[in-house]
């Protein structure tokens, strides 16, 4: 494992916490429709994979009604959401002894790029990113297989690992011939991650730093 140089990253779930900002824009886009949420932690399944698609799954909405659905949950997030998470315990220290040890990191995210790198300057990590390879407003590139593939357009990926807390990660991974790395403090579980077929599960931000230093 140490000999991987490039350790591409999930965001949400994997290096902040983001419910409190994900569930409150998704209830407000929702109350728009006139559907009220009364536990919040109900909307937990949409943190992780695409909002447009989350629309569709569990609310039924039309592509077309989830794609105006996404606007609306980010007249939201724009404005309070997207600072309404929090850092995981050990993260800003682990993505520092990555860049000492020579690693080239990415961000490998489905939040569109504008949001991720204002959590990462909000948080002061930004500088321990080689990239950050996000999703595009207007849906284009969303996927986490297409995020990775943007990602080995600007820079060389290869040997790497992707570090992440959902199947959709993994599936990404897979898919972009990348070692699988999931996490289980975030939204996924060990079941859901080795069903996608994760070459390997951590437990904690700690065992990510011991596998890949």
């Amino acid at each position: 494992m140490k000999n991987f140089e490039t350790v591409l990253f999930d965001l949400d779930g994997t290096i902040t916490d983001p419910a409190e900002g994900i569930t409150n824009s998704v209830a407000y886009a929702l109350d728009s429709y006139g559907i009220k949420v009364p536990d919040k932690r109900t909307l937990y399944p949409f943190i992780g994979p695409p909002l447009y698609a989350s629309f569709m799954k569990y609310f039924g909405f039309s592509k077309e009604q989830s794609l105006e659905a996404v606007n609306r949950y980010r007249e939201y997030y724009s404005v309070k959401g997207v600072f309404e998470c929090t850092l995981y315990p050990g993260m800003q220290e682990l993505l520092k002894n990555l860049n000492h040890a020579g690693k080239k990191v990415i961000l490998a995210t489905s939040k569109p790029e504008i949001f991720a790198n204002q959590i990462l300057k909000h948080f002061g990590i930004a500088q321990f990113f080689h990239l950050v390879s996000g999703a595009t407003l207007d849906s284009h590139r969303v996927e986490k297989a297409d995020i990775i593939k943007y990602a080995a357009t600007l820079t060389n990926i290869y040997p790497g690992v992707m570090v992440g807390d959902r199947e959709f990660d993994i599936f990404g991974a897979k898919a972009t011939n990348l070692y699988a790395v999931g996490v289980t403090y975030g939204y996924g579980s060990r079941q859901e991650l080795e069903a996608a077929g994760a070459n390997i599960v951590c437990e904690n931000v700690k065992d990510i730093e011991k596998l890949l230093l």
